[in-house]
C-alpha cells in the first residue's frame, strides 16, 4: 500500500495565498461589477436616460436683437451659444484632439491606454479622462472637489461616456464636448468663446488663436490671455507642438506661429455696454413675465436664462445711437449750467434735505458690505467722511474720473445730476426705435422711460385737454378763450396766481402756442365746474393710453398729474396717427433656439379722436413750434413739417417735450431725481431750454442720415383749420412775440457741448467687474425713487492712478 507525503508547510502557505489573491481579485472585479451597476441605474447619483442622452439640455443664453438683426446683448446663467460641426474651423478641432485626446476616433469612450497610463503614473503622466467623459462632465455631472466622490464621478462619467458614443456620431460629440465647455468669465461654448477674445465666428478661427482658446481648456483662469497673456502664450505654443507632434501642422509652420503674439480682440458683452442698456433691463423684466405665461412642449415654462431663446425688437442702431449723443451733448452742457448756480456751488441745496443723504448713506453698497464685516453704525459713517480714491461718473468719453472725495461728498456729488429719459417711436406702427432711460447706466440703473417712473408732466398735458374739447365740447382751433384766472366750486381758484394772466381774449390755438394757464383753466370748466369737467379729463386719459391713477382736481389742466413718458408718448401717438392711438411696441417676435417662432407681435391701434380732431390738434401744435414757445427750435437745423409742446412743472423741477414729425414720434423729460435740486432760473430749466435740445439734436442727425429713413420732405397734409380773422391774429401775435428763451443761447450754439458720443459705444472699466444680466441675483434692478442723482464739490481735482 502507498503510503502519502504530506503537504510541506511552504508550499500550503504558497497556495492559501493564491487563493487569497484570487478571492480578492473575483471580489474586485464582483465589487467593480456592483458599482458600475450601480451607476448605471442611477443608485450612485441620477443618471442620465436615453432620452436625455438625445437631447442633451445645457443652458443657453437668450439673445437680444435690434431691427436690422444687430445683437444688442444676452441674458444668461452660462453664457453659451450653440453652433452646428460645420461652423467650427477645423484648426480648432485639430488643436483639440492633439492636445486632449490623440486617440479620440479610435477608442469607444474610454482609452484603454490612457486609463493605464494614468494608473501607473497616479496621474503624473496626464489624465485618462477622453473628450467623451469631458463631454459627459460638462452636460450631466456637477464637478466635485472631493476626492471620494470625484471617483465615482469618474465612474459615472465613464459610463455616460459610453452610452454617448453609441448615440452619437465623433463628430457630434466634438460639437457637444466645444458647445459646453467652459472658458473663464463666465464665457461657455467655442463661439462665445471665440467672439469674446477675438471678435471673430468660431469657423474663422486661425491656427494661432485656435491653439490659445485650447490651451485655455486645462486651466481657463490661468490661461486667459485676457488676464495672463504671458501664460496664455506658453500654453499656445505647447499646443502648437502638439499640433505638430500629430501632423496638423507643419514643423516649419509651427515655428513661425510660435514666434508671433498672440494678437487678442477682447471685447465681452455684458448688460453696461450693449446697445441700449436701460430698455434691454425693462425688456427682460418684461420677457420673464412672459416666460411664466408661456410653456415648452414638456409642459415646463420657457427659461429665459437657459433656454437660448432669439428676441427679436424694434430698436434702431442708428437712431439709439443718436438718441445717446444727443441726451449727451445737451446734458452735459446743462450740468455746467447748474453747477454754476449758487445753491450748489455752495451747498445750500441740501439745508432742509439731510435726511435724503442719510438714507441715500445707508442704503449704499459701501455701507452694506462694511456692516457685513461686523463695523458698528457709527464706525460705518466715520469712514464715510474720509477721503478715498474712488472712481465717478463724468461727463467725458469714457463718463468717468478718478478722483479723491469723501464718500459723503460722492452722494451729494451723484445725486446733484441732471438725468434724463428719451424714447423715439413709429406713430402708426407702435414701434420704439430709440430708448435712454439716464445718462449713464453703469452708475445710474434707474430708467426714466418706462411705465413705473412717474413724473408732472407740465404743460404737455395741454393737446389733450384742447383735443377733448374739440372732440367733446364744440372747440375749434379759433375758438375764443379768455386768459382769466378760473374760480372752480369746491376747489379754487386754478391757477392759484394771476401772475401769468393777461385777461386777454385769444383764439384757442393761440393759447396753446404761448401754453396760457389761464386760458387753460378756462376750457376746463368749459367742461364743466367744480370737478366735472376733471372727471371727464380723466376718463379721456384713460382712453388715450395714460393708466397713471390721477385725481380729478382742475389743476390737473396745467399738468400737475404725474406719469410716464412711456405713457405719454402713447397718449401723443393719436396726432400724428390721425386719430388712431397706438401701444409702443418693443417686440416683434420670439423663437426658441431652433428658431421656431413663439410669439409674433402686431400693432394695437384704436380710434380715441377723429381725423379733423387730430388734423386740427396738429396744426396748432406746429404753431407752438413756429410761433410759440417751442420756437428755439429753429436754431438746431431741423427741417420740415415738426408738431410738439413744451412743458415745465412748478419751481422747474421737470423739463419736457414731446414733438413728432409726420413719421416720428420723440419725447423728452430731463430734471433730478430729487426734486428740490433744480434750476432757480426759469429760463435756464424750462422745457425749451433743456429738453427741447435734446429732442432737436436727435432729429437733426436723424434727417440727415439717409440709412434711418428719415426723410424732411414729408408733410402732415393738414387743412387750415383757422378762418381768415383767426389767421390774422395770429399772424400779429406771432410777428410781436418777444424772444424770451435762454441767455447766452446764442454762446451756447456757437461753442457747444463737446461730443461725447453713444453710451452704447462706452466701454468704461473692466468688463469684467462689471455686473452681468443673470438669474443668480445679479441683474440690474429698478431701484426705489428715492436712490438718486448729483455736482462737482469745491476741491476735488483727478488723480492719476
Amino acid at each position: 500500500m502507498e503510503k502519502k507525503t504530506p503537504t510541506s508547510t511552504p508550499q500550503k502557505h504558497r497556495n492559501k495565498a493564491v487563493r487569497i489573491l484570487w478571492l480578492i481579485f473575483l471580489c474586485g472585479i464582483l465589487g467593480v461589477s456592483i458599482i458600475l451597476l450601480m451607476a448605471n441605474y442611477g443608485l450612485l447619483g441620477e443618471m442620465p436616460s436615453i432620452e436625455q442622452l438625445q437631447n442633451p439640455n445645457a443652458s443657453e443664453a437668450s439673445q437680444i436683437y435690434a431691427d436690422d438683426g444687430s445683437l444688442m446683448g444676452k441674458v444668461y446663467l452660462q453664457d453659451r451659444i450653440n453652433v452646428s460641426f460645420d461652423q467650427i474651423s477645423p484648426h480648432v478641432i485639430e488643436a483639440l484632439i492633439a492636445t486632449e485626446d490623440e486617440r479620440f476616433y479610435e477608442h469607444n469612450g474610454i482609452d484603454p491606454r490612457s486609463l493605464a497610463r494614468a494608473v501607473f503614473s497616479l496621474g503624473g503622466e496626464g489624465g485618462a479622462s477622453t473628450i467623451t467623459m469631458q463631454t459627459a462632465k460638462n452636460l450631466f455631472t456637477d464637478y466635485k472637489r472631493n476626492a471620494f466622490i470625484r471617483i465615482f464621478q469618474k465612474i459615472k462619467e465613464s459610463i455616460i461616456a459610453v452610452k454617448l458614443e453609441r448615440n452619437f456620431t465623433k463628430n457630434e460629440i466634438l460639437t457637444l464636448y466645444l458647445n459646453t465647455v467652459p472658458f473663464g468669465s463666465n464665457v461657455y461654448g467655442i463661439r462665445n468663446a471665440a467672439r469674446t477674445f477675438f471678435q471673430v465666428d468660431p469657423s474663422q478661427l486661425s491656427i494661432a488663436q485656435s491653439a490659445v482658446l485650447i490651451g485655455m481648456l486645462k486651466a481657463s483662469t490661468t490661461y486667459n490671455p485676457h488676464l495672463h497673456p504671458d501664460k496664455s502664450l506658453l500654453r499656445r505654443n505647447i499646443v502648437i507642438n502638439q499640433m505638430v507632434r500629430n501632423n496638423f501642422v507643419s514643423a516649419k509652420e509651427g515655428e513661425a506661429i510660435k514666434a508671433q503674439p498672440i494678437k487678442l480682440d477682447y471685447h465681452k458683452l455684458n448688460e453696461a455696454n450693449g446697445i441700449a442698456p436701460y430698455f434691454r433691463m425693462i425688456l427682460v423684466e418684461q420677457l420673464k413675465e412672459w416666460c411664466k405665461t408661456h410653456t415648452k412642449p414638456d409642459g415646463t415654462n420657457y427659461d429665459l436664462y437657459t433656454d437660448g431663446l432669439k428676441v427679436y425688437t424694434t430698436i434702431n442702431p442708428t437712431l439709439q445711437k443718436y438718441a445717446e449723443e444727443a441726451v449727451a451733448k445737451h446734458l452735459s452742457y446743462m450740468q455746467q449750467l447748474l453747477n454754476q448756480q449758487g445753491d450748489i456751488k455752495s451747498g445750500s441745496v441740501w439745508k432742509g434735505h439731510e435726511r435724503t443723504l442719510i438714507w441715500a448713506m445707508k442704503h449704499s453698497s459701501r455701507w452694506q458690505n462694511e456692516k457685513e464685516d461686523g463695523m458698528s453704525d457709527e464706525d460705518i459713517e466715520k469712514t464715510f467722511h474720509v477721503k478715498t480714491p474712488m472712481r465717478v461718473f463724468a461727463w467725458n468719453p469714457k463718463r468717468y474720473t478718478d478722483t479723491i472725495m469723501t464718500p459723503y461728498d460722492s452722494i451729494k456729488y451723484h445725486r446733484q445730476m441732471l438725468q434724463a429719459g428719451f424714447m423715439a417711436m413709429d406713430p402708426i406702427s407702435g414701434e420704439v426705435k430709440a430708448w435712454v432711460g439716464g445718462i449713464n447706466f453703469r452708475t445710474y440703473k434707474y430708467d426714466h422711460v418706462n411705465i413705473n417712473t412717474k413724473r408732472q408732466v407740465g404743460s404737455t398735458i395741454k393737446p389733450l385737454l384742447y383735443s377733448l374739447a374739440i372732440e367733446k365740447a364744440g372747440f375749434t382751433p379759433n375758438t375764443l378763450v379768455q386768459d382769466v384766472q378760473q374760480y372752480f366750486k369746491g376747489y379754487g381758484n386754478v391757477p392759484a396766481t394771476t401772475t401769468t394772466c393777461t385777461g386777454e381774449t385769444i383764439p384757442m390755438s393761440q393759447a396753446l402756442a404761448e401754453s396760457r394757464n389761464c386760458a387753460t383753466a378756462y376750457i376746463m370748466k368749459q367742461l364743466g365746474d367744480g370737478n366735472v369737467g376733471a372727471v371727464k379729463f380723466v376718463d379721456f386719459l384713460k382712453t388715450c393710453g395714460i393708466s397713471a391713477k390721477i385725481e380729478p382736481y382742475p389743476s390737473i389742466a396745467l399738468g400737475s398729474g404725474e406719469t410716464s413718458l412711456i405713457e405719454m408718448m402713447q397718449a401723443y401717438s393719436m396726432f400724428p396717427g390721425r386719430g388712431f392711438n397706438v401701444q409702443p411696441m418693443t417686440i416683434t417676435r420670439i423663437e426658441d433656439a431652433h428658431h421656431h417662432v413663439l410669439f409674433t407681435n402686431t400693432p394695437k391701434r384704436k380710434e380715441v379722436i377723429s381725423d379733423i380732431t387730430a388734423s386740427s390738434l396738429v396744426s396748432m401744435m406746429e404753431d407752438v413750434i413756429n410761433y410759440g414757445t417751442g420756437r428755439r427750435m429753429s436754431r438746431y437745423g431741423v427741417d420740415g413739417d415738426i408738431a410738439g409742446k413744451t412743458g415745465t412743472t412748478n419751481d422747474n423741477s421737470d423739463a419736457w417735450f414731446i414733438g413728432y414729425t409726420p413719421q416720428l414720434l420723440a419725447g423728452v423729460w430731463t430734471g433730478c431725481d430729487d426734486r428740490f435740486i433744480r434750476f432757480q432760473s426759469t429760463s435756464e430749466g424750462q422745457g425749451s431750454s433743456v429738453a427741447l435740445p435734446i429732442w432737436a439734436y436727435f432729429f437733426h442727425k436723424a434727417q440727415n442720415d439717409p440709412s434711418t429713413g428719415i426723410n424732411a420732405q414729408q408733410r402732415f397734409n393738414n387743412s387750415n383749420n383757422l378762418d381768415n380773422g383767426a389767421q390774422s391774429l395770429i399772424y400779429d401775435w406771432a410777428h410781436n412775440i418777444k424772444d424770451t428763451t435762454l441767455n447766452g443761447e446764442q454762446n451756447e450754439m456757437k461753442t457747444n457741448q463737446s461730443n461725447i458720443g453713444p453710451e452704447s459705444d462706452t466701454e468704461a472699466g473692466s468688463s469684467n467687474d462689471l455686473p452681468l444680466i443673470g438669474g443668480s441675483g445679479t441683474e440690474a434692478k429698478q431701484p426705489p425713487k428715492a436712490i438718486m442723482p448729483p455736482k462737482p464739490l469745491k476741491g476735488i481735482k483727478p488723480v492719476k492712478k
